[in-house]
């Protein structure tokens, strides 16, 4: 019997970086969590335990903790580009790279200068992926591809009304009843993908905030009736206004909110008091993207989850 090594990365995990700028007295904060991941051929290493061929994933973790530095930390999209670049291109035996970064971010304490209290809201992150190596001197080795995916996780939203959920399909099971007005809830995961990736292109940052605030003002906005239409509602303002963007995906916990039983109290509740389960939860999952979006390639490789 024969035995063939599938696919196969290695890297280095979590690396907690935090980067305080001093330049001057009015300090800034940068607080990431990296995780950086190779690929090449690391056949011997896997079958006859030859690293000859393996950068430490120790050394991976040095290179992140270098880059913070300088070049720095700015946009974490161009901070992992060009962690992911530099592993491809100046490592010889590396072929590809998957560098993902979490962002957590931190706000000022009033206008103090060098004290911060750590935000929660949602965690910002990025992946980018790198396959083949950059164009050398005479060149050659330009079938260099880069792939830029971003977004968010735990973002929980709610509004109190504005959302319906009726005409469904019914079963000899379905207990559920419709309704024309319900709370809807939500710890929202969201990603983008980016078309155009070449290093400065983006402005990273600003695409971010309009992101987030046209998935936002959408939920608020929209007269629901399903989450369905909701992300879908969500998707489209943003490759809408944002032409940066070419894909987006969703994954929304539905956070149910039942109207509590008063009347064993002699109390009336006219959807004033819930109980806020947590588990089972609905989970619903959806793509947009233009109809001219590039193609995807390896830019939602390893991605986690469906979105």
């Amino acid at each position: 019997m024969a035995f063939v090594l599938g696919e196969n990365q290695y890297g280095k995990a979590e690396n907690r970086i935090v980067r305080i700028y001093r330049d001057t007295a009015r300090h800034e904060i940068k607080d990431v969590n990296v995780s950086t991941s190779l690929r090449g051929d690391f056949t011997a290493a896997h079958t006859a335990g030859d690293q000859s061929r393996v950068l430490p994933t120790d050394s991976q973790k040095q290179t992140a903790y270098a880059y913070a530095k300088a070049p720095g930390i700015g946009a974490i999209e161009d901070y992992a580009l060009l962690l992911g670049r530099h592993f491809v291109d100046d490592v010889e035996p590396v072929t590809g790279a998957r560098i993902e970064v979490e962002e957590f971010g931190w706000r000022r304490v009033g206008d103090h200068d060098h004290t911060f209290v750590r935000t929660g809201e949602e965690i910002r992150r990025t992946v980018v992926t790198i396959d083949g190596k950059g164009a050398g001197p005479d060149g050659e080795g330009a079938g260099q591809h880069a792939w830029v995916v971003s977004g968010f996780r735990d973002l929980v939203v709610l509004k109190s009304t504005g959302s319906q959920f009726w005409g469904f399909l019914e079963d000899e099971y379905t207990v559920l009843e419709p309704t024309r007005d319900r709370v809807m809830a939500t710890s929202l995961v969201a990603w983008w993908r980016f078309g155009d990736v070449d290093l400065g292109s983006v402005a990273y940052d600003d695409v971010y905030a309009r992101a987030k605030d046209l998935m936002v003002t959408t939920f608020a906005e929209l007269e629901s009736l399903a989450l369905q239409q909701t992300l879908h509602a969500m998707g489209e303002a943003v490759l809408t206004a944002v032409p940066e963007i070419v894909e987006v995906r969703f994954s929304a916990p539905n956070k149910h909110h039942f109207v509590y039983d008063l009347a064993r109290f002699g109390l009336e509740n006219p959807g004033e008091v819930f109980h806020a389960d947590d588990r089972p939860y609905g989970l619903i999952q959806a793509s947009i993207r233009r109809d001219d979006a590039p193609d995807s390639g390896l830019a939602w490789y390893t991605v986690p989850g469906f979105a």
